[in-house]
């Protein structure tokens, strides 16, 4: 389909994934790779890991707390502005961190400069801005390739991370994670750059406040925030931990990264399978069958003894399961939200996602 897809778009289905899915792979796998510093980072600063966590576990919460803004600024001005706007952030943060000479100005860069930078060009603001533009018999698939390019994205560049720290240095590394983000910026070009205009005899834009005040009154967004909220606790903590943890269980230091990046390659599968089951299945109970299988994998993998196969295999399958929830929720917001307030509607959900996944990265430091 090449056409354009909405009032005013003139790009077809096919950039719009493009740049989207791309997008996406570079938001997530810039992020996910920064566990990786820790180690190399605290020996050479002489920081305790807790600080570092404090940074990461900030970030996440400034994360949360600023996502409904960003959603609320993205369906004011469009969703292009307030990507390329984090991608700058996210380019400030990593020079920031690069040359910090101070566990203060780490935890700046580190927590709220990049907190804001990956609420503005994270998943939520990409993808909400994605399927505003597309038919809706396409935006369980569209989010579902989304999830999964980001998945891919980890995949493909947490191993070019590590081995950059490991040839290069961790300074070297970071500042070309920094020019990498710049990339961010010319691909959000195609993804809606102003607000949609009002169409004669719609029915006026829902203010952010009335919307509030009706999500709130809704269960059906406190189930979705809840279910996000856990979602949140176990991405975060083990994108941060599961390496050192590895690590603590002698295993050798490559498994660690080997086995963020599984999870991310895995959960290519698992992204797109639940983006087809969302346009084709009760969303609500695909969302219970997916938590209820995070919380049986992770009590068996406490249980075996941990080796570098029980360790793959628990990555493989928790890859299947790691970011499987995002197509149906945004599916659910989209569908008890008016058109112009799907970015907002997701920034509050996902704001409980960041808010319960703000403490984990500390929890083992």
């Amino acid at each position: 389909m090449a056409g354009p897809i909405a009032p005013g778009v003139k790009v077809g289905v096919g950039l719009l994934l493009a740049c989207g899915v791309i997008t996406a792979a570079l938001a997530m796998g810039l992020r996910q790779s920064l566990g990786l510093f820790l180690a190399p980072m605290t020996q050479a600063q002489g920081w305790s890991a807790s600080g570092f966590a404090f940074a990461i576990a900030l970030q996440v919460l400034v994360n949360g707390l600023t996502q409904p803004l960003w959603g609320q600024m993205a369906d004011r001005i469009g969703g292009r502005t307030v990507i390329m706007i984090g991608a700058s952030l996210q380019v400030v943060a990593l020079v920031g961190m690069a040359f910090s000479d101070s566990l203060f100005w780490f935890t700046f860069f580190a927590g709220v400069v990049m907190g804001c930078a990956v609420s503005a060009a994270g998943m939520p603001v990409v993808m909400a801005s994605l399927t505003r533009l597309l038919p809706e018999r396409l935006r369980g698939r569209a989010t579902g390739l989304g999830t999964a390019g980001s998945s891919f994205g980890q995949f493909l560049v947490v191993p070019l991370v590590a081995f950059g720290i490991s040839g290069a240095g961790w300074q070297v590394a970071m500042l070309v994670i920094a020019g990498v983000s710049l990339l961010m910026i010319p691909l959000a070009l195609p993804l809606n750059d102003q607000a949609a205009k009002p169409v004669a005899g719609a029915p006026a834009e829902e203010k952010a406040g009335v919307a509030l005040r009706r999500a709130l009154g809704d269960p059906t967004f406190w189930f979705l925030s809840f279910g996000f909220f856990v979602c949140g606790m176990h991405v975060s903590f083990m994108a941060v931990h599961l390496p050192g943890f590895v690590a603590s269980c002698h295993l050798p230091l490559g498994v660690g990264a080997a086995a963020i990046s599984l999870i991310g390659l895995f959960n290519v599968v698992g992204s797109l399978t639940a983006g087809e089951l969302s346009s084709r299945w009760k969303r609500r109970e695909l969302l219970v069958i997916i938590y209820a299988a995070r919380g049986v994998l992770m009590g068996g993998f406490l249980m075996v003894d941990k080796t570098t196969t029980s360790v793959l295999v628990f990555s493989a399958i928790m890859g299947l399961l790691w970011l499987s929830t995002v197509p149906p929720t945004v599916a659910l917001c989209a569908r008890n939200s008016a058109p112009a307030g799907w970015r907002r509607s997701s920034g509050w959900s996902s704001s409980a996602t960041r808010s319960a996944a703000s403490p984990a990265p500390g929890w083992a430091a």
